[in-house]
């Protein structure tokens, strides 16, 4: 059974959380399209376990108290996907990687535009931090919860980009 919260943050807004019993499945900004349609068939349970952790944890890391995450995870997606999630999650904090370099890190550097769709795809935001991939030039570039908020999350890891 999936089982969602609601995680309201003064940083980023309201954070939808989905889990199954043992792993978090998804995070996404409460004001987003995906939240919606998620909760359908989800029981509102804001005590389950994973789900706690995962707000706990979120919290911290939002107060500049946390690096890395240790909630346990689990996504769907293509293998394509899941490959530059995994590579995504590589980032450590206080770091970033271009588009491109991502594509090359994923075993398909001429997959410069597909690195990025699987980026804006990324069901964990935050926790798979999607945030840290820029342009190559070392802008900003795209994110799914708008530029506002990435510049946020950029700037809890003091990470300073070009304008």
């Amino acid at each position: 059974m999936t089982s969602y919260s609601i995680l309201k943050t003064s940083e980023m807004g309201d954070l939808f959380l989905l889990a199954g019993e043992t792993h978090l499945l998804a995070v996404y900004f409460a004001d987003g399209n995906e939240s919606r349609s998620l909760a359908n068939g989800a029981k509102l349970n804001p005590n389950q376990k994973v789900l706690k952790q995962a707000s706990k944890q979120i919290q911290e890391y939002l107060r500049g108290k946390r690096t890395e995450f240790s909630v346990p995870m689990r996504n769907q997606g293509t293998p394509f996907q899941k490959k530059v999630w995994k590579r995504i999650a590589m980032i450590p904090f206080g770091k970033t990687v271009s588009y491109s370099d991502l594509a090359r890190y994923a075993g398909s550097y001429k997959a410069v535009r597909a690195a990025g769709t699987a980026t804006g795809t990324n069901p964990l935001c935050i926790l798979i931090p999607c945030h840290r991939v820029i342009a190559k030039n070392g802008g900003i570039g795209g994110y799914g919860g708008g530029l506002d908020r990435k510049r946020k999350l950029l700037e809890i890891e003091r990470i300073s980009l070009r304008r």
